[in-house]
């Protein structure tokens, strides 16, 4: 079959659909250097947007269609691209409903989950154009964070102080202090199948991160976060009853003394998916292509494939300067060794101070170990661009 993949970056999901026996074609921001040898990978660079690849991929021929990031944000960008061909994925009605955070702070509180006061602006009576006041409780102690409906990876997130105002689109969410997490998960029926528990790095500045942006994810094996894993699965089960999603999907959430709170619902393919590949030797593709198509769930335990595989871990190494990259070529992965670099630009390429250079990849007995692993290999990257 021929699969049309859409969304900033999918190198990884189309080197995926590519091994699972897929016709592959892939629109992103990067088209990077690396990508599967039968993949036909095509750039939107910095015209990147959803209703653009959407646009672009009514002029490839194609039996199915899947997306990444940031596709949620855009519902008819996703119409359009499933225009005349099969979605795999959540449709727009879907994400609707999956991506208020009113909505889904509500539904997992009703279910008995925990999941973090969200506050609706509204608009100012005298000028409906105008930017948002927020309305919290004002009895409430609880710290807040400015958040946009539409956004994703951290972006454009800040801590609300009392009297600011709120751009158009923007919420406010309750702060919870914890470890960042996320667990992804294949649906179909009303049911959900999970296959990786994480960690999540997010505004490290050894990655040349900061704030709240996501740069990494590391799959923890068995002996660490053991006391997540029973109540994160059960989340994913009440998220795919009350909201009807379909293939593979992820949550974020922040734990808190062993709580896991549900922080939003990413409804498609997610970054941290290829570790799962990586540590657990599954196609996460084709077990997405399978729910989507067959409404068939994978014969999988995430309990026992955490007591089988070690700690592995991706970060994004960001650009700590403007930067003019040379011969790229000696990034390439040795295909005889377990490679550590991936979604590499190509030879002399322009990278923004702040824009994504690579990912690096490591893996440890515990969450420490690897992380300092991925801190070593990050390192390599800024000495060999100059940046360390």
């Amino acid at each position: 079959m021929r699969v049309l993949l859409a969304g900033v970056s999918m190198r990884a999901a189309a080197a995926s659909a590519a091994r699972a026996g897929f016709d592959v074609t892939a629109i992103d921001a990067f088209a990077d250097f690396d990508q599967h040898p039968s993949v036909e990978a095509q750039s939107l660079g910095g015209r990147f947007s959803p209703d653009a690849a959407a646009q672009q991929s009514q002029t490839i021929s194609c039996d199915a269609v899947a997306y990444g990031s940031n596709f949620e944000n855009d519902p008819d960008a996703v119409t359009l691209l499933a225009r005349g061909r099969a979605l795999w994925g959540n449709p727009s009605d879907v994400l609707r409903r999956v991506r208020d955070p009113l909505r889904l702070s509500e539904t997992l509180r009703r279910r008995g989950f925990a999941a973090p006061t969200v506050s609706e602006p509204i608009p100012d009576p005298q000028s409906p154009q105008s930017p948002q006041s927020p309305t919290p409780n004002p009895q409430s102690r609880a710290a807040w964070l400015v958040k946009r409906r539409a956004s994703g990876g951290g972006h454009g997130i800040r801590p609300w102080r009392n009297g600011m105002r709120l751009p158009h689109g923007s919420y406010l969410q309750e702060f919870i202090d914890g470890t960042s997490a996320s667990i992804v998960f294949v649906a179909a029926r009303g049911r959900a199948v999970p296959i990786g528990l994480f960690r999540q790095l997010i505004g490290d500045a050894a990655f040349g991160s900061s704030g709240f942006r996501y740069c990494g994810n590391i799959l923890t094996a068995a002996g660490e976060d053991d006391d997540v894993v029973d109540p994160a699965c059960a989340m994913a089960t009440v998220v795919c009853e009350e909201f009807g999603l379909v293939g593979v999907n992820g949550i974020d959430m922040i734990v808190k003394s062993g709580v896991p709170y549900a922080i939003e619902v990413n409804p498609r393919w997610c970054a941290s998916m290829e570790l799962v590949e990586r540590a657990y030797g599954v196609s996460v593709f084709g077990m997405h292509a399978s729910a989507c198509r067959d409404a068939l769930l994978p014969d999988f335990d995430l309990a026992r494939a955490r007591r089988g595989a070690q700690t592995t871990g991706k970060a994004v190494v960001f650009a700590r300067r403007d930067v003019a990259l040379g011969d790229t070529s000696g990034w390439l992965p040795d295909p005889r060794a377990q490679d550590e670099i991936r979604d590499i630009p190509h030879p002399g390429a322009q990278i923004g101070a702040g824009h994504p250079m690579c990912t690096v990849f490591a893996a440890g007995r515990e969450s420490a170990g690897c992380r300092a692993e991925l801190v070593r290999r990050a390192d390599r990257i800024y000495a060999a661009t100059g940046m360390l």
